[in-house]
């Protein structure tokens, strides 16, 4: 058996410095008995449509045979990208050529052969602060450097990105302007608008992340960067929200050039995505409406999320603040400047409730004020009352360190 020394110096060094994932280790916590949880960046699955997928499985063999289990293209599909491209123009006035889509097994693929195709160690990169975790566990194999750049209720922080680009131009631009995770903020049209014409011009790449765009609650959709600066914008979409997460079907759409080399470096990955799956996902799509499934699911997650506003309003001390997203899966909260979410998170366990601590959400903070609900796979009844158990969580919190006169170490 290997000594622990030697079993260390096996590994390549990319990996020694990334992250593991904060939230599948709250996971665990939270399939305790009697738990509510916050934490998952879950969809409902009581609102999978299984039946359909069944019936369109069945059809898939009927029809195809032996043809769907057998090796693929790697680009995908052909009919399923189609369907893309056609669902671009039609939802979002999009020209999205069939060429340039690659199927990948969820988007996080997609972040993955982003990384290897584009992303030399050292190279600069800039992420919403706060950010996607499953980003910034992607992007850290490949040894860029962080460029973290606020966003709140007015977008991002446009100087702040102005500054990242005289600094030092960014390769890429990671971004969720859709019902952001964590925040579940969305940019304004103008802050879109404003940040497509400082890259006008630039060799700066922006990847527009969109899993939560058709999960609209209220207000009207807001251009994509697409549409704004093409040539500087690659999309990544997926089914996993709108559909199952359990197929792992996303996509890409990139620049002619940059898809030519995601296709090798594909190929070099798993060779393609699973066809059987692409086969059904593509047989339900023509044998239902997508839309009026989404329109299920919306009023489903609406009706939630008002819950979960509601229940803070009773239930938590009146100095707390928190979003008000008009879609998507998530909500962000804030403590008053000098307290712990992780210290929360400690106190909130023992009252059988968890959340996400801000902490995982940001490069190079710890001990953050900020924490990150999940509103989609609890229903209303549940999320009164862990809100409320959540609620005297934070009271104890400032209460108890009210009297201990602590003043904390936040950096946030």
């Amino acid at each position: 058996m290997l000594e622990k020394v030697e079993v260390d110096s096996l590994f390549a060094a990319r990996i020694n410095d990334v992250p593991r994932s904060f939230i599948r280790e709250i996971l665990k916590v939270a399939l305790q008995p009697d738990m509510i949880s916050f934490a998952g960046g879950l969809p409902n699955k009581d609102l999978f449509p299984k039946d359909e997928l069944r019936a369109a499985t069945e059809k898939v063999f009927d029809r195809y045979g032996d043809e769907t289990l057998q090796y693929s293209s790697t680009e995908g599909f052909l009919p399923l990208r189609e369907y893309i491209s056609q669902r671009y123009k039609q939802k979002n006035n999009l020209d999205v050529p069939v060429e340039r889509i690659l199927i990948t097994s969820g988007s996080q693929q997609g972040l993955d052969l982003l990384g290897k195709v584009l992303l030399n160690e050292r190279d600069s990169l800039v992420i919403e602060e706060p950010g996607y975790l499953g980003a910034i566990q992607a992007f850290s194999i490949y040894q860029p450097e962080f460029f973290s750049v606020p966003v709140g209720k007015n977008g991002m922080d446009e100087s702040a990105l102005e500054r990242a680009l005289a600094k030092k131009i960014p390769k890429l631009i990671y971004a969720v302007p859709n019902f952001q995770n964590p925040s579940g903020i969305s940019y304004p049209e103008q802050n879109r608008r404003n940040i497509a014409a400082l890259l006008q011009g630039k060799p700066t790449l922006l990847v527009e992340d969109d899993p939560y765009g058709d999960l609209r609650f209220h207000g009207a959709a807001k251009p994509s960067f697409y549409e704004l600066i093409e040539g500087n914008t690659i999309l990544l979409g997926s089914f996993s929200k709108v559909i199952v997460p359990g197929f792992r079907l996303g996509w890409i759409v990139a620049p002619k050039d940059i898809t030519s080399k995601l296709i090798v470096a594909k190929q070099a990955a798993d060779l393609h995505t699973t066809h059987f799956t692409q086969s059904i996902i593509h047989q339900y799509l023509t044998d239902n409406d997508l839309d009026q499934h989404i329109d299920r699911i919306t009023e489903v997650y609406g009706r939630q999320q008002r819950a979960m506003i509601e229940a803070i309003a009773t239930f938590f001390p009146s100095d707390i603040i928190h979003t008000r997203p008009e879609g998507g899966m998530f909500l962000w909260a804030e403590l008053p400047r000098e307290y712990s979410a992780q210290r929360l998170f400690d106190l909130a366990v023992a009252k059988n409730v968890v959340f996400v601590p801000g902490d995982p959400f940001y490069i190079g903070k710890t001990d953050t004020n900020t924490l990150r609900l999940n509103f989609s796979c609890v229903d209303e009844l549940a999320i009164n009352t862990g809100i409320k158990r959540l609620g005297r969580a934070v009271t104890e919190l400032l209460h108890h360190d009210h009297k201990l006169g602590v003043e904390g170490s936040n950096e946030n």
